[in-house]
């Protein structure tokens, strides 16, 4: 019996598997029609996200134009909130949340904002006073320290050191010092309306800090990438770091700063306030401390025949503020981990260089917040890197 065969049916049949004829040209048109329209999409998805992401910058841009202006008020605003927060959430357990807003920020303006203006108003006054005198003093070819007290400091130089003229140093730093404080004096004057403006926004603003802190770190919350329990644990970090490193050194300063303006006064040394508020900054001086102004100071009154009065400066300043110290510090850190101290004076005297005054708290609270951030994060690495091995 012949074979039945037929056109195609070879082409059918080819390999013992059936095949279906193709449609002319439906492959090849099909495949670049669906790159065509996938290369479409790709490109339109990358231009949303760049204009999306540009449109961002611009809208960050123009607000930091905008609050550039108020930044230096703004940032006090939230290192104050920062700090009376805890005092905040106290009041707002018992009375509203606006009423303790407006409550706390008035106790700051009364304990805090006011005291410090006006120490800081006749520290500089007494600045001033006290630079223009030595300045003048050693104008007019006086001596700016005691002739015994020149012998004695040549006599325990080396020889070869003994003829140099130290008091020419002594006397360009003094002129600097009486030509910065002077200049900073009258600008302060000249720019008495602006330094109102700027407080008056920084207690506007430290209202609503305080009304509406905890919205304001639910929005920062977006901020950090990481799980909510990472988060709580950088912000508890976080927070106590600041207060163990920045607010018990600030406090610390401030005793001593105090009781040294009293010793200074007691005894009749000049710009007592003056002096008070040197030894609280240098009392952030790691090992030296407060020293480096008070024991001149007293060096300065024993050389002078009043070894009374400067026994008198040793004990307030040498004693009675060591004391303190060694008996709040421990009391306030407790068991806190905190800044070492020569990270804490690097944060503030790189505060100060970068942010002015504002530096003296936001250098440290910034470096405290990142270090927090920083060790609760490697502890999670290390925990992780502990379960995979």
């Amino acid at each position: 019996m012949d074979k039945i065969s037929s056109p195609g049916a070879s082409d059918l049949t080819t390999g013992g598997f059936l095949h279906f004829p193709k449609t002319p040209g439906t492959e090849k048109d099909y495949i670049p029609q669906m790159s065509e329209a996938n290369r479409n999409a790709t490109t339109s998805d990358r231009l949303t996200t760049v204009l999306s992401y540009g449109a961002l910058l611009l809208l960050g841009y123009l607000v930091f134009r905008v609050t550039e202006p108020f930044l230096i008020p703004l940032a006090w605003s939230a290192v104050l909130a920062i700090f009376f927060f805890p005092v905040f959430l106290q009041l707002s357990k018992r009375i509203s949340v606006t009423k303790a807003a407006l409550l706390s920020t008035v106790g700051v303006t009364l304990v805090l904002i006011v005291p410090v203006l006006m120490v800081l108003l006749f520290a500089g006054r007494e600045g001033v006073e006290i630079t223009v005198r030595v300045r003048d003093l050693i104008g007019s070819g006086n001596a700016l320290l005691p002739a015994s007290m020149a012998d004695t400091i040549r006599h325990h130089l080396p020889a070869t050191m003994q003829g140099l003229d130290f008091m020419g140093p002594l006397q360009q730093g003094m002129e600097k010092v009486a030509s910065y404080l002077a200049g900073s004096l009258g600008w302060m004057l000249r720019n008495l309306f602006s330094f109102f403006v700027e407080l008056f926004i920084l207690l506007f603003a430290l209202f609503f800090m305080f009304r509406d802190g905890e919205s304001i770190l639910r929005s920062l919350r977006h901020l950090i990438p990481f799980e909510k329990n990472i988060q709580d644990e950088m912000l508890a970090e976080s927070r106590d770091l600041i207060f163990a490193s920045v607010a018990v050194a600030l406090l610390i300063a401030a005793i001593q700063g105090v009781l040294g303006g009293t010793a200074f006064a007691l005894t009749r040394l000049p710009a007592p306030v003056f002096m008070g508020v040197l030894i609280a900054f240098f009392s952030i001086v790691p090992v030296v401390g407060s020293a480096l102004i008070w024991a001149p100071a007293a060096l300065w009154l024993g050389l002078n025949g009043s070894w009374g009065k400067a026994v008198l400066v040793v004990i307030i300043c040498g004693g009675v503020a060591g004391l303190a110290d060694n008996l709040v510090r421990p009391l306030l850190l407790r068991n806190r981990t905190r800044l070492n101290d020569l990270l804490l004076f690097i944060s503030i005297l790189g505060g100060l260089q970068v942010f002015g005054l504002l530096g003296l708290v936001a250098g440290p609270t910034i470096i405290a917040a990142a270090l927090g951030v920083f060790r609760v994060y490697m502890e999670h690495r290390d925990e992780l890197d502990g379960a995979k091995a």
